[in-house]
């Protein structure tokens, strides 16, 4: 029985990783052609991905001098083939490119086999050539247009939608058979918002006070309250510390330690303060430029100084201080404006309408700091590069009392400064540091949104005043892009980090365009933005799916059933500390250094620096949130890495999902899983009630509902015979409870690690760290 019930374990705990990742459809079906062909959704995609390594925006690949990016040079006679054209609006039998595509001869088709890419499918050829022969109209790219809110759209389901976004997910259901969940039960809808608003679970009390609470607004006012704890800012704070590579030591060989932390408390501060966007990018940018600029608008800029930096001698430093700025570059680009920018540094982008040229423009922005590429002796690390912000124990009464506390009385932070005078950015032939070939002044991406430099000055401050304005097409989108992403667990656009032409179409463009007008008009309001989503009928579906639905959509792309899918890394280690009573509620802070295999930081360090050994802490340090764990860039937390957690190494947008058999096997055996099942067992066991209550109240604890009658018999058989087993003496129950630092409590130890043996069962169910 024992052996069976540990194969059980190990099954639940496999099962509870199999989690489906959502996917993406196609813009067309299989079958039939879209009354009209446009070429943002339909053609473009198709260029992109067969004709623009050739044919496109990098002038330096382009082949027989035909460009498919630009409509007059793909209209143009072709210069290698006298009185024939590419494309002749309103003639595809006339059109050389259609006859390419369409043909069986490898010396003459298109794709040509010499570039490995696939052919076009027979459905394909058709939808080229309805688009010549309705015009052949170009369209520029989707993402580049300012997003406008389009009319709500007439539903026939018009008593499900809550919130005008619900008209436009069912408007989509509507047109692709689908049909709506019905909404998810209390308990299940509790978990499933408080783990999205607070990444904790519910509290006992605040379960009872939901399910007994009958008011039409119930679940309003629970949105309302846990959106204003401080575990709020936490939670959206660690989407932004990928964005921003947090992380608690230099990278590179050396690793050493630096204080980057305050800026992680800035910015949980700034989410429960409810910053709106446009200041929060703001600040962030070119805090330190503001007319106003006080120390919490400094602080904020060391977003911009949360890169890698190298401490090892014999380094040239331009070739570091230009990786630095390269490194900037990068994370605005594709963490602000989701573009792969960084495809120019080294030639045209093969794809998006991005020049050399332009890249380093953009790089310019950054190229005033006056930080270096190497600082100091290579045996005197200092914890922030300058330029540096000092920050007091004074400061902690002032504008910076949203600092937990000092390691020190002094500390310094890396933040951004200008120069006096202005460095002048030369294109790098290749992105090669020394390289410098055509002068540029700072300048941002024009097919974008234009620069105003009469309204905006060559600096960071004109760049983030750019960025911000309404009328950028792009700042907006990808913000609510990617707070819808957190919450569903895919992007309206499923390549949150790029939209531009290699990037996924949005699955509902009308319902994204209209979030971010709405965000906008809203005052950039992010708690107003995440309220608006997590009250619609949208969010509160059931996660069951229909075999119906299933056929349709097995993806969930169009949304006919609530979010399921696991924790984040963070989330997971939070929801075992939170429901076992072990977790310390202090916000912000130092990180701290939990559990972790012996040996691992030793075998991967140059040996220099107090980063070469790892010096675990103690006492409530242990029991700290998942986001204030120590980061060294060159060997992460592991625990957090099996369960995907960012490396923080560069600026990340989505994280991926992944499903391991090492997932599993962390949830049976690390120390803090079984560190909380011993803590949780002994609280119950010390409790005046029966075995059958205690289970009853872990599961809840843990799952964050009442178990069905069949999983209490589980359970409870399983209790017993782990009971039995160690009252026997056949195994000694200190090999269960003997885990963890936490103190023990003076409880019956057969009792208590038989209970512990069935937590740590309900911990590996797949149902406690998912989202369902």
């Amino acid at each position: 029985m024992y052996t069976r019930l540990i194969i059980g374990l190990l099954s639940i705990a496999f099962a509870g990783l199999i989690i489906s990742t959502p996917g993406c459809s196609d813009s067309t079906s299989s079958g039939g052609l879209p009354e009209t062909v446009s070429y943002n959704f339909h053609i473009r995609p198709l260029m992109s991905d067969r004709c623009f390594a050739c044919h496109g925006p990098d002038k330096n690949k382009v082949k027989a001098g035909l460009r498919l990016d630009i409509p007059e040079l793909a209209f143009a006679e072709l210069k290698e083939s006298k009185g024939k054209f590419a494309i002749v609006p309103g003639k595809p039998e006339e059109s050389e490119l259609v006859k390419r595509i369409s043909s069986a001869d490898p010396a003459y088709q298109m794709p040509s086999p010499e570039s490995h890419l696939p052919l076009l499918t027979e459905n394909e050829i058709e939808l080229v050539k309805k688009w010549i022969k309705q015009g052949a109209k170009f369209e520029k790219l989707w993402s580049f247009i300012p997003p406008k809110k389009a009319p709500l759209p007439k539903v026939k389901n018009d008593e499900w939608p809550k919130k005008d976004l619900d008209l436009f997910v069912v408007k989509k259901m509507e047109e692709k058979g689908l049909k709506p969940n019905e909404g998810a039960d209390k308990e299940r809808l509790l978990k499933r918002v408080a783990l999205d608003l607070t990444g904790l679970p519910p509290s006992l009390d605040f379960m009872d006070r939901f399910m007994a609470d009958e008011s039409e607004n119930a679940y309003e006012k629970v949105v309302e309250e846990l959106i204003n704890t401080p575990a709020y800012g936490e939670r959206m704070a660690v989407h932004w510390l990928d964005v921003g590579r947090y992380s608690d030591s230099y990278g590179y060989q050396d690793d050493n330690i630096r204080t980057q932390w305050p800026w992680r408390d800035w910015v949980i501060h700034a989410f429960n303060n409810n910053l709106p966007y446009d200041k929060f990018l703001t600040w962030q940018l070119a805090g330190d430029m503001l007319p106003d600029a006080d120390k919490e608008k400094i602080l904020a800029t060391g977003f911009l100084r949360n890169h890698k930096y190298t401490e090892e001698g014999g380094v040239i430093d331009e070739e570091y201080r230009v990786e630095y700025i390269l490194d900037k570059t990068k994370t605005f680009s594709k963490g602000i404006l989701g573009l792969t920018v960084e495809c120019a540094q080294c030639h045209d982008h093969k794809y998006d309408p991005i020049s050399q040229k332009d890249y380093f423009r953009m790089f310019a922005f950054f190229n005033n700091t006056p930080e270096v590429g190497y600082e100091g002796d290579i045996s005197v690390s200092k914890p922030a590069k300058a330029p540096r912000l000092e920050i007091t124990t004074a400061d902690l009464d002032g504008v910076l009392s949203f600092i937990r506390q000092l390691e020190k009385d002094t500390m310094m932070v890396s933040v951004m400064d200008e120069l006096d005078t202005l460095r002048k950015t030369y294109v790098l032939n290749r992105g090669q540091y020394d390289s410098p070939t055509d002068e540029v002044k700072a300048q941002p991406l024009s097919e974008v949104m234009g620069f105003d430099t009469t309204a905006y000055p060559r600096n960071r401050l004109g760049l983030a005043k750019w960025t911000v304005d309404k009328s950028n097409p792009l700042t907006a989108r990808v913000f609510v892009n990617q707070v819808w992403q957190m919450i569903f667990g895919q992007g309206i656009v499923k390549t949150a980090g790029d939209f531009g032409m290699q990037g996924d179409l949005p699955s509902h463009p009308e319902l994204l365009d209209w979030l971010a007008v709405d965000f906008m008009e809203n005052g950039w309001d992010i708690k107003y933005l995440v309220k608006q989503i997590v009250t619609s009928a949208t969010y509160i579906q059931s996660s069951s799916v229909s075999k119906e639905n299933l056929a349709i959509d097995p993806d969930n792309i169009y949304l006919s059933h609530g979010p399921r899918f696991r924790l984040p890394a963070e989330f997971v280690k939070d929801l075992i500390l939170a429901s076992s009573g072990l977790l310390v509620n202090k916000i912000g802070g130092p990180s701290v250094k939990a559990y972790q295999p012996d040996g691992l930081w030793e075998a991967a360090t140059s040996g220099r620096g107090v980063l070469a050994t790892y010096q675990q802490d103690h006492g409530e340090d242990l029991y700290r949130r998942g986001m204030y764990t120590f980061i060294k860039l060159t060997l992460p937390p592991p625990a957090l890495m099996i369960f995907d957690g960012s490396n923080r190494d560069q600026c990340e947008v989505k994280r991926p999902q992944t499903n391991t058999p090492l997932q599993a096997l962390v949830m049976m055996n690390d120390p803090t899983m079984l560190e909380a099942s011993r803590v949780l067992a002994e609280k119950l066991v010390e409790e005046q009630s029966g075995s059958e209550d205690k289970i009853t109240k872990a599961f809840r604890l843990i799952v964050c509902r009442v178990p069905k009658e069949s999983e209490k018999d589980l359970l409870n058989s399983y209790f017993s015979e782990q009971l039995g087993i160690y009252k026997s003496q056949a195994i000694d129950p200190s090999e269960v409870l003997n885990v963890g630092e936490y103190p023990h409590l003076e409880v019956e130890k057969s009792e208590a690690a038989a209970l512990a043996n069935v937590i740590q069962l309900i911990y590996n169910m797949e149902e406690s760290i998912t989202k369902t």
